[in-house]
Formats: C-alpha cells, sequence, structure tokens
C-alpha cells in the first residue's frame, strides 16, 4: 500500500492511498469464502465449492462491491494507523481508479485532531487548597438532624420564627400580571427563619395564621439562578394552609442513640466531623485534578475540528433536555428561563464543550505517552464492583454490553492517568533539598 498526506488546513487532510495487489488478492479470497455459503452447486456441499467456481457463480456487482467495501476499510485504516492520524469524523471517499481485484486508488478527506504539543507535563503543580472542618460546621449538621427529627404540633396562632407553615403560592409578574414559569406550588412547608426562599418572602409570612391569604411584591436578587427571573419585580399570592410549632429534641445521649450507633453527643459529632472531612477531602481531590488538568490544558497546543466540538456541544445538550422533560418543563421554557435562543444557548456552551474536548484529548495524549493500560484484571473488578451497585438484574447486564465495557475502560483510563499526573505534581510541589556540603 502507498499512501500520501496532503494537508489542507489544521483540522482537514487529504490520504491519497493506493492499494497494492497482494493485499487485494487476499482481500478478494475473504469475500469469497463469505460468499460460498450461498452458493450451491451439484456435486458440492454446502460451503464447500472452489473459490473459483463461486467466483463464477456469483452476481459480479455483489463481488465487486462487498470487495470494495472490504478494500476500503482496509486499506483506509492501514493508512490511519500507519499515518498516526486521529480522525474526527467519517472521511468523504472518492475512488478515482479501480481495477476489479487488482487495482484501487482512492482519495480519502477527512478531518483530524491536529498535532498535539504537550508541556512538560511531569514539573506542573497547582496548589491544593487545605481541608477545615470547624464545629460550627459540625453543630450545622447537628441542627439539620434535629429539625429532621423534631416533633411537628398543630397550632391554632400566629406563626412565630422556626414554626413550620404549609403554602400554597403564585408568583405573577408585577407589570403584566402574566404567570411567572415556576413560580407557583401547593402545599409546600416552609420552616420560617431557614431562608430558603428570596429574600422579603418568609417575612412577609411573619405571624401569618392558618387560612390566612397574604399578596406582595418582591425584586429577584440580580444574581438569581434563572437568567429570565433576574431583577423582576413579582407579585406573590399566598395562602397559609396550616402552622406547624417545630418541638425540637433534646440535645443529649439519648437523641444521639436514635440518630444513630452513639453512645453521646460526642460520639456523635466525631462521627459528623469524620464524615465531612471525608466529604472535602473528595472533592478537594477533584478540584485539585480539575485545576491540574486545566493547568496542563493552557500550555498545551491543539488544534481541534469543530465537528468534535459539536458532537460534544450534542451530547451535553442532549443530557439537558432530558432534565428539563423530567422537571415537567418543555425546552422552549427553559431557555426562555434562561434568557437565550436555541443558537445562544449553544454558544454558551461551547466554550466548556471546547475545554472538555480539549481536556480528553490531552489525557489520551498521555496515556500513550506514559504507556498507561487497562488491565483484563482491573476491568473486571470494576464491572463487578458496579453490577453491585444494581439489584435488577437487567441492569446488571446493560454493564456487559460492548459499548459500555468501552466507555468503563476509558473511564478507568482517564483515572489512571489523572493519577500520574497527580504523583508528578506532589513530586513537583515539594523544594527540591539544597545539595550537603562538608567543611573541610
Amino acid at each position: 500500500m502507498h499512501v500520501n498526506k496532503t494537508q489542507l488546513n489544521d483540522t482537514t487532510i487529504k490520504l491519497a492511498i493506493t492499494g497494492d495487489e497482494p493485499t487485494m488478492k487476499d482481500l478478494k479470497q475473504q469475500v469469497l469464502n463469505r460468499l460460498k455459503k450461498d452458493v450451491k452447486l451439484p456435486g458440492f456441499r454446502a460451503g464447500k465449492v472452489p473459490a473459483e467456481l463461486v467466483e463464477r457463480s456469483v452476481d459480479q456487482t455483489t463481488l465487486q462491491n462487498d470487495f470494495l467495501d472490504l478494500a476500503l476499510n482496509r486499506f483506509y485504516g492501514d493508512a490511519l494507523t500507519e499515518l498516526r492520524v486521529r480522525p474526527a469524523a467519517q472521511p468523504k471517499v472518492d475512488i478515482k481508479k479501480f481495477v476489479p481485484f487488482t487495482t484501487l486508488e482512492f482519495e480519502a478527506e477527512l478531518e483530524v485532531v491536529g498535532d498535539i504539543t504537550l508541556p512538560d507535563y511531569t514539573k506542573i503543580t497547582v496548589p491544593k487548597k487545605p481541608v477545615s472542618v470547624t464545629p460550627a460546621d459540625v453543630d450545622e449538621v447537628v441542627d439539620n438532624l434535629r429539625l429532621r427529627m423534631a416533633e411537628k404540633q398543630p397550632v391554632d396562632r400566629a406563626a412565630e420564627n422556626k414554626d413550620e407553615i404549609w403554602i400554597d403560592f403564585e408568583g405573577r409578574d408585577a407589570k403584566t400580571n402574566e404567570p411567572i414559569n415556576g413560580g407557583d406550588g401547593k402545599d409546600y412547608p416552609l420552616v420560617l427563619g431557614s431562608n430558603t426562599f428570596i429574600p422579603g418572602f418568609e417575612s412577609n409570612l411573619g405571624g401569618v395564621k392558618a387560612g390566612e391569604e397574604r399578596e406582595f411584591t418582591l425584586d429577584f436578587p440580580k444574581d438569581y439562578g434563572v437568567k429570565a427571573l433576574q431583577g423582576r419585580k413579582v407579585t406573590f399570592k399566598v395562602t397559609t394552609t396550616k402552622v406547624n410549632e417545630v418541638v425540637l429534641p433534646k440535645l443529649d445521649d439519648d437523641f444521639a442513640a436514635k440518630a444513630g450507633p452513639f453512645k453521646s453527643v460526642a460520639e456523635l459529632k466525631a462521627d459528623i466531623k469524620t464524615q465531612i472531612t471525608s466529604e472535602r477531602t473528595y472533592q478537594n481531590d477533584r478540584d485539585f485534578e480539575s485545576d491540574l488538568l486545566a493547568a496542563i490544558s493552557d500550555k498545551t497546543k491543539v488544534a481541534i475540528p469543530d465537528s468534535l466540538i459539536d458532537d460534544e456541544l450534542t451530547r451535553v445538550e442532549n443530557e439537558e433536555r432530558q432534565n428539563v422533560t423530567y422537571r415537567g418543563q418543555t425546552w422552549e421554557e427553559h431557555l426562555a428561563d434562561e434568557g437565550v435562543t436555541d443558537e445562544g444557548h449553544r454558544a454558551k456552551n461551547r466554550p466548556g464543550a471546547e475545554l472538555r474536548v480539549k481536556a480528553g484529548l490531552i489525557l489520551a495524549e498521555i496515556a500513550e505517552k506514559e504507556k498507561i493500560e487497562i488491565t483484563a484484571e482491573e476491568l473486571e473488578i470494576r464491572i463487578q464492583l458496579l453490577k453491585g451497585q444494581y439489584q435488577d438484574a437487567a441492569m446488571q447486564a446493560e454493564v456487559d454490553k460492548t459499548e459500555n465495557k468501552r466507555e468503563i475502560a476509558s473511564r478507568l483510563l482517564t483515572e489512571k492517568t489523572i493519577a500520574r499526573l497527580s504523583e508528578y505534581a506532589a513530586k513537583a510541589e515539594k523544594p527540591a533539598k539544597p545539595a550537603s556540603s562538608k567543611k573541610k
């Protein structure tokens, strides 16, 4: 096989490929072997017809088409391997010359990942934030536990701070009186003083009684999560259906025993501190890895095809659409909440998609350079662990599917590569020891 590469731009190449006759002879034989199982000739058992008779018996168009499919895939794949090309999409193939089974010349134009120029990643490190847990952090968890285990008793009086009220509410635009998407609720429990609603909402319900209706107008914060509501004036109509007094359990050893296998409040708090520390350490490690990869990415040069970024955008958007549907919204309503069009939404998410694609390419390049591989044993252990998370046999079977195994292996390779980078970063962070000097 002979192949010649022409670089059309940073991410597009054209390959001129000429197949060699010995390989084509072998490929022709493979096609004939596949076709002979359907050839029936007197005096021969099924599948035992000689190749020269099969060739004369089968439809010549079918034979040539099957041969071309096999030959194009074979020579194209060999060319990618020989030139170490990373394709980003299916090629556009143009057959220039074909003499059945002896001559094949074709061109393949395709988008590719450009050359990746890595920095010396073994010397790159980033600051790692310290993990700390204060007594206030522990007390906050204890307070939440007490609230969950509290007795809630209906009372026939005005609601006070720390009481739980049950409300029905609806929000309308203060100017147009149009309903606000997602601005209503029914049978919603709200603890006064919890600050779970926008500023001013709970304070407008102080002293409310069961059966009472109140109406008030609030300005949504300018940094509110839903862009369409940022700084917007909304009029709320709220009906209180029930007022409960929240009686918190006493913070003593009996409470600790009810909260878990603890003999004392001190044991409970120690366990809470351990859990918070573990969670923060885990998150701190993930943040460190993300920052480290970002630092390496900033120093890496690579031309990324638009098709890869578009594919990542589509993947993320499909997941987002599923989540929106799950929440009971239409995609159009979701875009309206964000205050963007379809095009604006993709434009907003494009930089993030490009960063994720670049990070993936960098990790793959480093894994290859470091000769990091996933063993069959490592993959099997991870598969068994994943199966253990599911009770449903159908879900366990999903894990065994070929495409899912590939995804699991890819995830494992990413984890091992990031771990290697973290090891390098840890070494780079330690200052070199000064050379010892001896007095003469």
